[in-house]
């Protein structure tokens, strides 16, 4: 099973970053998700209705994001963290994409709960992944774009493995060889938060929504942890 990696030098820079690794073996991406289209449609409902909105840039889980984008050399105002992507697109348009059941899945409960979430199709994942900064060398096809090489700035916070990059950006944007459609069977999830001391609570709250909605179209879950003591979740 493919191993995720923080790198000291990460968590030396965020030291308070918690992110939890979701991992979904036997994924039957073609069913019917019921529970994640009724996630969906209540999002939509409440920001209709004016109950809810989607975290803002000076909700400080945003603002945390912006801030980490800045230190190593991002603008987050033309590159924007996932969450705030997303958040700020369903304000606009009142409706969240549907993508797939699994894509769905994440992107309800990331911007339900304010957080970054990404995934990636381990089938197309070679060796284990690492988060750390960039040195400039690496190379990055963005999704949708196959035909495209990007190469991240030095410093720049990536997720990487043996290949080439898989998120640019820390989790502006995911790679377009480990995207994951109806047909992957191993996914692996990642939330993220840099203030566990804060915002840790809302991070289990929305592991345990995804596992909820993942669990009855999976053989099995499982979830690890990130952390500045523990660098590796296998």
């Amino acid at each position: 099973m493919t191993s995720f990696r923080i790198s000291p030098a990460v968590t030396d820079a965020f030291p308070d970053t918690l992110i939890a690794v979701v991992t979904a073996t036997g994924l039957r991406g073609h069913e019917h998700w019921p529970a994640t289209t009724s996630a969906l449609e209540n999002l939509e409902r409440e920001l209709a209705d004016g109950t809810w909105r989607p975290a803002d840039e000076n909700d400080p889980r945003i603002e945390a994001w912006h801030t980490a984008y800045r230190s190593f050399g991002t603008n987050p105002r033309r590159i924007r963290p996932s969450v705030d992507a997303l958040g700020r697109r369903m304000a606009k348009k009142g409706t969240l994409p549907r993508i797939n059941p699994a894509v769905d899945s994440y992107n309800a409960v990331s911007v339900r709960h304010g957080l970054p979430a990404g995934a990636f199709d381990l089938d197309h994942v070679t060796g284990d992944v690492e988060i750390r900064h960039a040195d400039g060398t690496e190379t990055f096809t963005p999704l949708g774009e196959s035909d495209t090489t990007e190469h991240p700035k030095p410093g720049e916070i990536i997720y990487i493995d043996t290949t080439d990059v898989l998120t640019r950006h820390w989790n502006h944007r995911d790679a377009h060889r480990t995207r994951v459609t109806e047909d992957s069977t191993q996914v692996a999830f990642v939330l993220e938060t840099l203030h566990a001391d804060r915002d840790g609570h809302l991070l289990e709250t929305a592991v345990a929504e995804l596992r909820e909605l993942l669990t009855p179209h999976a053989d099995r879950t499982q979830v690890l942890h990130l952390h500045r003591e523990n660098h590796r979740a296998a």
